[in-house]
């Protein structure tokens, strides 16, 4: 993450050929989302786990062969349609907990891509120096190393294995006619658009108000996934016992707008870092409650599907927030992080037309039953 947009920006990329770099790898993610949720209702969480874990690893490895931008979109693509497999975790989670732990295990899930950003970013910041392709490389083993791993660890979750057989694959369309699964889709578009303002411009941002390098970009984002982590690993199973998730996406949404809004006023880095201190705590707060609602909305049967569907919504706006983001970072700096703030108050005003705990946790346990 802090060594991509320095990589394409070294292969002669603006900030509007960055978003477009960005959007590559979200519009093949939008695409494969519901795919591997689906195939994974039919055959397993398992296999397909493994497989796009093995794509990533290639993924990776061809992203730090790449010697021209075009090089960088046909990798990233690649990575996009493989990254995709984050429907399947969650559904994997959610097969393994029961109804009233699955917030607290959305937040475990969320927390170890917190570690992941934390240590990933420092590792890439120390390798910068040696190339841009170096962090890419060491990336790739890393991705090797986990499929290793996920061979001879990773076991069919029971409640999945008893239900793969029965799923009927129901498409996109079909899901996205129960009103709460669309809500939440619609929320996670809305989110997810706002984040990818921060995302895509912020290596830039930093260059060009700052002076900041990859170490430095590097850096800071460490800071950040240690706040979210910390949240995420420990803060929330507290909060999910005394809120509910409907509150905890409004309060962390309220977070990111006020956060969003006060980083383009910053005028030293020792000011910025509240802002995105703020930022780190609203994600990590609103995100698992979403995922929980919607794991909590689907059956069990076609709960894979669902999360896939869950997961196109935040892939749709990937392919949408990284080209107006750089569009707008072209035009002005501060307005990514004014329509960002702008799309999560948004979200916040709108929580109460989400689904309430009980109801969400009734319907999973007539269909269990059932």
């Amino acid at each position: 993450m802090p060594v991509l947009p320095f990589y394409a920006k070294e292969l002669g990329a603006s900030a509007t050929t960055l978003g477009l770099l960005l959007t590559s790898h979200s519009a093949a993610q939008f695409v494969f989302s519901p795919v591997w949720g689906r195939l994974s209702d039919r055959v397993g969480r398992r296999p397909v786990l493994l497989f796009t874990v093995a794509g990533t690893a290639t993924a990776l490895l061809l992203l730090g062969l790449a010697k021209t931008l075009l090089g960088l979109f046909l990798a990233r693509m690649l990575a996009g349609a493989f990254a995709a497999n984050l429907s399947v975790a969650s559904a994997y989670i959610a097969d393994a907990t029961p109804p009233q732990e699955r917030t607290r295990w959305m937040g475990m899930l969320g927390a170890s891509f917190g570690v992941g950003f934390l240590i990933g970013p420092a590792i890439g910041g120390a390798l910068s120096p040696f190339g841009y392709r170096v962090p890419l490389l060491f990336a790739a083993g890393l991705a090797a190393c986990n499929w290793l791993f996920a061979v001879a660890s990773l076991r069919e979750p029971a409640r999945q294995a008893e239900n793969a057989e029965s799923s009927d694959a129901p498409t996109r369309f079909a899901l996205l006619r129960d009103p709460v699964v669309r809500r939440l889709c619609l929320m996670n578009f809305t989110f997810s658009l706002a984040v990818t303002q921060l995302e895509t411009v912020f290596a830039f941002f930093m260059l060009d108000r700052f002076g900041y390098d990859a170490q430095h970009v590097a850096m800071v984002l460490v800071g950040m996934a240690l706040v979210m982590g910390t949240i995420q690993g420990g803060g929330m199973k507290a909060l999910s016992a005394r809120f509910e998730e409907r509150a905890l996406v409004g309060a962390g949404a309220l977070l990111l707008a006020i956060a969003f809004l006060a980083i383009p006023e910053a005028s030293t880095v020792a000011l910025l870092v509240v802002p995105l201190g703020v930022s780190a705590a609203g994600r990590a707060i609103s995100q698992p409650a979403l995922m929980s609602l919607v794991s909590l909305a689907a059956t069990p049967r076609q709960r894979g599907a669902v999360m896939g569907v869950f997961q196109s919504s935040a892939s749709l706006a990937r392919i949408v927030g990284p080209v107006v983001a750089g569009s707008l970072y072209d035009v002005r700096q501060a307005l990514p992080f004014w329509l960002a703030g702008i799309l999560v108050l948004g979200v916040a005003a709108a929580r109460g037309v989400l689904p309430a705990r009980k109801a969400t946790r009734q319907a999973d346990g007539e269909e269990s039953k059932r």
